[in-house]
């Protein structure tokens, strides 16, 4: 029995010496590796452990075994990233030294500062931030037109994700990329963001000497001249293709700058195709480069000391010297950068390849991203962007797929720290929302008013001629998602020009545009406007939408419709003809159009006055919601219209709400009216107010689709508080009527409007 207890007792301690000296060997050589000090005992421990014995000399190991354990979770960072490559175990040969001080230049930036990183106490090992917290960082992009106008979204989406910094972006625009981005960043209101513009148009002048055969015409060549454009006190900046995708924070970017040294003025990653070798077809004649050249897609530019180097001369005999043989450029700016790189080598800072990977048809990048774990900016710098055919392309795309369908309202951080300019818009929402009193049962319901929702204008490419006779008009609605079918219908009744504004969310807007490049309709009509106002709060705001569509008709006249009416064919140029004849120019009449409606979502559409009132007569066709809202349209008399020849006037009545064609400086829509009730009658009712004249036109007639009742309407039906509000809202618009109006309006206090 004794034996076996003593057999145990051994067995016990082996066990612990097995468990015990291998865990002491790797603390050992964890701290050996990386070359960590351990803190030593002071003299007094030392004392105590000699005479204290075992005890001392446990409670000493602990406070070792403590003391490594702080320093290794300190060197975590070190631990995650992969072992460093050694010249010794390296091929011989220039692309792999060029891999070498690459990794090199990763974090604080060369082998010594990762060496001194990893030596000394626990402070040492942290790298100290070379960007200051509330310094402000500054971007430039080359934008023009429409389609690259919703690209840079995605790109500054990507940026503001992970920004931690004050930013100042810098856009060289074409009056319509100006237009669609200072309507985007002045209702985005993202704090500590400011945006100039910078009018392309007079840059051209300073390239339109170089011929160019890339895709992005001469805006392409704009990179060239921004010395000159941007403001003559900014020191630095970072220059970025529309196509690029931010994986990180751009602080990283720009503290890069710190590490330019001599005469380095230029930051680019390298070439990561075989393009410049000129090995790609036979008689392949690529512009000159220095090895396999640079790409710039992303470009840190020193301003200040290409100023002093004259780069406008430099760059500029160097373009006019090789065009002498090259003809042209292929790649735009980045050909002529490459040129001044080629004789002058001394002013590139050359960055690592994970700070642009590029996407384009002949890419290398694979060679980057195999070794690099931690990429930091996407380019997709081929004219077929995400449909290049890379076999990692769906890594990539939904990478960027979710910067494209992000919720760019949940980019209204605050940057807590840094004192930011004023922005007296959103200082002034700011005042009147907190007049609101929260406990107000209607509260929801004003907050919406004032709601400022961010808007992307001409999401799609718009063209339009402006008519010679000022007879022109503009068909206007709004629409949800769930009305997305009627686009193509509307298109095929109706050949003018259309404003629409589309209430989206981010990802809805893509699935809007997919449909709308998948369509034959859509995409054969350049004048149609489409406005993309983007989803927040719980309420559709009706009303906003129209005004915004309103707001970009520019045509004289406009006709105000809704999404799910189909006009009749041929109303577009009737009401052309009804513009000269009751001299629309000079009188304040609003054209009002019969409305009708179809409870069969399958209808021979008829194509004429006649054939209508057949229908009308069948059974087919209904005047509009004369089975639960007369008085919306009781005042057209269709009574009179059925036998009507010529236009003929009508008197405004309590809840009139006809469809109607007016000027394009009518006044806007009442934006307190939100969802279901009330929104139209209010607009007939200012039209009113302001003495306009209501002419029934005898030949237009528009009629109504059958479609699900909307979310808001059901909360209309179902919601009694919803009921009171709208009824609380329509007092004070009266109320407001009668003071802007006067006596005028007293009839509209007085009417009896059951709505």
């Amino acid at each position: 029995m004794l034996g076996m207890c003593r057999g145990r007792r051994k067995f016990l301690v082996a066990s612990l010496a097995l468990l015990f000296i291998p865990a002491l060997t790797w603390l050992y050589l964890s701290v050996g590796g990386f070359q960590v000090k351990p803190l030593p005992l002071s003299p007094l421990e030392t004392q105590s452990s000699a005479s204290l014995g075992g005890a001392g000399e446990r409670q000493a190991l602990e406070l070792r075994v403590r003391a490594v354990e702080e320093e290794n979770r300190a060197l975590r960072r070190e631990l995650s990233r992969p072992p460093k490559n050694k010249s010794a175990h390296l091929p011989d040969g220039p692309h792999h030294r060029n891999q070498n001080r690459t990794y090199s230049e990763e974090g604080t930036g060369d082998n010594e500062g990762h060496r001194k990183a990893a030596v000394g106490n626990n402070s040492d090992c942290v790298q100290q931030p070379v960007v200051d917290k509330c310094e402000t960082i500054h971007v430039a992009i080359v934008c023009a037109g429409y389609n690259a106008s919703r690209d840079v979204v995605t790109l500054v989406k990507s940026v503001l994700f992970h920004r931690r910094n004050p930013l100042h972006f810098h856009f060289i625009t074409d009056s319509i990329a100006q237009q669609i981005l200072s309507s985007l960043f002045h209702t985005w209101m993202v704090p500590a963001v400011k945006v100039n513009f910078y009018d392309a148009d007079e840059l051209k002048s300073e390239v339109s000497w170089i011929p160019n055969k890339h895709y992005s015409g001469i805006y392409g060549l704009m990179k060239l001249v921004l010395t000159k454009t941007l403001p003559s006190d900014l020191q630095r900046v970072i220059v970025l293709d529309t196509d690029i995708t931010f994986a990180t924070d751009i602080a990283e970017l720009w503290a890069v700058f710190h590490k330019f040294k001599g005469q380095q003025v230029l930051g680019l990653v390298e070439n990561q195709s075989d393009w410049y070798l000129g090995n790609l077809w036979k008689n392949h004649r690529p512009w000159p480069a220095l090895g396999r050249g640079f790409n710039t897609g992303v470009i840190l530019l020193l301003l200040d000391r290409l100023r002093k180097l004259r780069w406008e001369q430099m760059w500029r005999l160097t373009a006019e010297r090789e065009l002498m043989s090259m003809l042209s450029t292929s790649l735009a700016d980045q050909d002529i950068f490459n040129a001044v790189i080629k004789q002058n080598p001394f002013l590139v800072h050359q960055l690592p390849c994970f700070w642009n990977v590029q996407l384009s048809d002949h890419t290398r990048s694979e060679k980057c991203y195999k070794d690099v774990s931690d990429l930091k900016v996407i380019h997709w710098n081929s004219p077929k962007k995400l449909r290049v055919k890379n076999k990692h392309v769906e890594f990539f795309r939904n990478l960027y797929l979710t910067f494209l369908e992000y919720d760019g309202n949940l980019l209204r951080r605050e940057l807590f720290g840094c004192v930011s300019e004023a922005d007296h818009n959103s200082e002034n929402l700011q005042r009147t929302l907190l007049e609101l009193d929260e406990d107000d049962p209607c509260y929801e319901f004003r907050r919406e008013r004032f709601t400022l929702h961010r808007t992307h204008l001409y999401f799609l490419h718009y063209e339009y001629e402006i008519s010679s006779d000022n007879s022109d008009v503009t068909l206007v609605a709004q629409l949800s998602m769930d009305r997305l079918q009627m686009l193509e219908a509307i298109c095929k009744h109706w050949e003018g020009p259309i404003s629409l504004a589309l209430y989206l969310s981010d990802a809805e807007a893509q699935q809007f545009l997919r449909y709308a490049q998948g369509s034959e309709v859509l995409m054969s009509r350049g004048n149609v406007g489409y406005h993309i106002v983007y989803k927040e709060g719980q309420f559709y705001p009706v009303n906003l939408l129209r005004n915004v569509a309103m707001q970009q008709v520019n045509t004289p006249y406009m006709f105000l419709s809704d999404i799910d009416f189909l006009p009749m064919y041929g109303l577009y140029e009737y009401l052309r003809k009804s513009v000269v004849q009751l001299d629309m120019a000079n009188t304040k009449k609003a054209l009002v159009v019969p409305a009708f409606e179809t409870l069969r979502y399958r209808l021979s559409f008829p194509k004429s006055k006649a054939e209508l009132l057949s229908q009308l007569d069948m059974g087919t066709l209904f005047t509009f919601r004369y089975h639960v809202w007369t008085k919306g349209h009781a005042p057209t008399n269709f009574a009179k219209w059925r036998t009507a020849t010529t236009p003929y006037k009508v008197q405004w009545e309590a809840d009139f709400e006809p469809y109607v064609m007016v000027r394009r400086d009518c006044p806007e829509y009442d934006r307190r009216f939100v969802g279901f009730g009330w929104n139209k009658v209010a607009h007939i009712m200012e039209l009113d107010a302001q003495e306009y004249e209501f002419v029934v036109l005898p030949n237009a007639y528009m009629i109504h689709m059958p479609h699900a009742p909307s979310f808001d309407i059901t909360k209309f039906r179902s919601n009694k508080q919803y009921r009171v509000c709208l009824k609380t809202l329509k007092e004070e618009f009266q109320q407001n009527m009668s003071r802007r109006y006067g006596f005028a309006a007293l009839k509209y206090m007085t009417a009896d409007n059951n709505s």
